[in-house]
């Protein structure tokens, strides 16, 4: 039996009377991968800045390879093999591949000049232990963020880790690039190295994991081998309630074409694309990053605009060059990084909710009417179930799930024809996953007409009532509701994402009404 490299006992912080950590104890095994799993708010991101050193806890007890310790700085953290890499990854954008991995090394060693042949020493070598190779002279910003992400892991190998925290490390990641990260994680774990592997995505953690320690409103629940922990008992244990996903079924009536894509093309990017959708349907669209989902959203909203083919809407043709075209002529995009494509971090829930509608709260002054701004934020608060104290409080202040529901907020107040959501649920808890799709469906039951964008495919079966499937720039599949409600959907779906037969192209995917 393996030795704890980290013992955590009675470990709490408080933040102006709320117990961010309340009494926790939690040990870490040398050579396993231990998830961290729990809802935002639930004291995941508090208990590992307290093991790095970040923060002080009121009281407990830390044990690093023996050393005991009331609180870390992050020098003793450093200096006993822990090293964290954060969601942000904390990379130098404008650095090479071989000074990001170099920097941190050389700053603890205190060299004050740089040899770049040493430089690119540690980066070779760093590269060669995760078993990859990288081009070492390319800038950070010029790389794939799968590299990226293994960029940080060689950052955290060449101080000597011994205990890995990773923090949501397959958010920006497609499944190709995912499946190559865990291989990585596990193949580090049997060269001895310790992961705290923290996910929202729980099948990454059943992949992975040797143990599992659930979190909920800063306690401890429980810790787990992840071999007698079901899917369903996990997302218990995180919430306190049993979850479903219920499938989504199409109430409306009126089967008059709302939304109409003709021959829609933009070289290099996405090719004849055609679709037809009515009030009240969902339409699903998936692929592998790169097959041209993101590329036709973005060209919907007015961003990278087509240069051939036509938009109907309600029987007109309407011509989108901008997003105020778009806007204009009903359509709304969630982007799929909201925290840098559509959130002001600093500005206010109520600000940010308005953002999209400023024309509807300006006086002929040319005023903003902030009582009317604040009542809309009020009112779509309580309509997607944001928590908040109030509508003032700033949004970087929200968790991920709430913030994705401020921005789907923003675009729901301008009462679009079609919304278009492109990763709607990425970074986001259990809870607010259930209340994200709860809303969709809400808003497609009462006639929106709906263009879900993911690679996650229960998100896209529970949902949906037909799913396109693009590959290569191209639309190469799509099924209808009742091929969407066999057993084999996922399989189908799957299969064609990466080319592994069962494609067609389709003329002019019509939605199919619900049985």
């Amino acid at each position: 039996m393996p030795g704890n490299i980290l013992e955590a006992n009675n470990i709490s912080k408080t933040y102006g009377g709320v117990h961010a950590l309340d009494n926790v104890s939690m040990c870490i095994k040398a050579g396993e991968i231990h998830c961290l799993v729990g809802e935002n708010g639930s004291g995941k991101s508090t208990f590992v800045k307290v093991m790095s050193g970040a923060i002080t806890p009121d009281n407990g007890e830390i044990t690093l390879n023996g050393h005991t310790y009331r609180s870390l700085n992050p020098i003793d953290s450093i200096r006993e093999g822990v090293q964290v890499i954060y969601q942000d990854l904390s990379l130098f954008p404008h650095m090479t591949v071989a000074e990001n991995i170099s920097m941190n090394k050389m700053v603890a060693l205190g060299k004050k000049l740089v040899n770049m042949a040493e430089v690119r020493k540690t980066a070779e070598e760093q590269l060669a232990r995760i078993g990859e190779t990288m081009d070492l002279d390319c800038p950070i910003d010029e790389i794939s963020m799968a590299n990226r992400q293994l960029v940080a892991i060689c950052r955290a190998l060449s101080l000597d880790a011994k205990l890995l925290f990773m923090d949501e490390p397959t958010t920006a990641l497609t499944n190709i690039e995912v499946d190559r990260l865990l291989k990585i994680v596990l193949e580090l774990k049997e060269k001895g190295l310790s992961v705290v592997f923290i996910s929202h995505k729980l099948n990454e953690v059943f992949e992975v994991a040797d143990t599992i320690t659930i979190f909920r409103d800063g306690r401890k629940v429980g810790d787990f081998n992840s071999k007698e922990l079901s899917y369903h008992s996990l997302i218990y244990h995180m919430t306190g309630r049993n979850v479903e996903y219920p499938r989504y079924v199409r109430k409306a009536t009126d089967d008059n074409i709302r939304f109409e894509i003709r021959g829609l093309s933009r070289p290099g990017h996405f090719e004849d694309v055609n679709v037809k959708m009515r009030r009240g349907d969902i339409l699903g669209i998936t692929g592998l990053k790169g097959s041209g989902r993101e590329e036709l959203a973005l060209s919907l909203f007015g961003l990278n605009p087509s240069k051939s083919g036509q938009v109907i809407i309600n029987g007109k043709t309407v011509s989108i060059h901008s997003p105020t075209d778009a806007i204009v002529s009903g359509l709304s995009l969630l982007p799929e990084d909201r925290y840098t494509q559509a959130l002001f971090p600093t500005h206010s829930i109520s600000e940010n909710i308005s953002s999209a509608s400023l024309p509807s709260i300006t006086t002929k002054a040319g005023l903003l009417d902030r009582k009317g701004e604040r009542q809309n934020a009020i009112n779509m608060v309580a309509k997607l179930h944001i928590r908040t104290p109030n509508v003032e409080t700033s949004v970087q202040n929200l968790s991920g799930g709430n913030q994705q529901k401020t921005v789907i907020a923003r675009w729901v107040l301008t009462d679009p024809e079609v919304l278009i959501l492109d990763g709607p649920t990425v970074g986001v808890d259990i809870a607010s996953k259930v209340d994200i799709y709860e809303q969709i469906q809400s808003f497609a039951s009462q006639g929106m007409s709906i263009i879900l964008i993911s690679d996650e495919l229960p998100e896209l079966l529970a949902n949906c009532n037909s799913v396109m499937v693009m590959r290569a720039n191209k639309v190469v599949g799509f099924l209808s509701n009742e091929e969407l409600e066999k057993p084999d959907a996922a399989d189908r779906l799957q299969s064609m994402m990466s080319g592994g037969g069962d494609d067609f192209q389709p003329s002019i995917p019509v939605l199919e009404a619900q049985a």
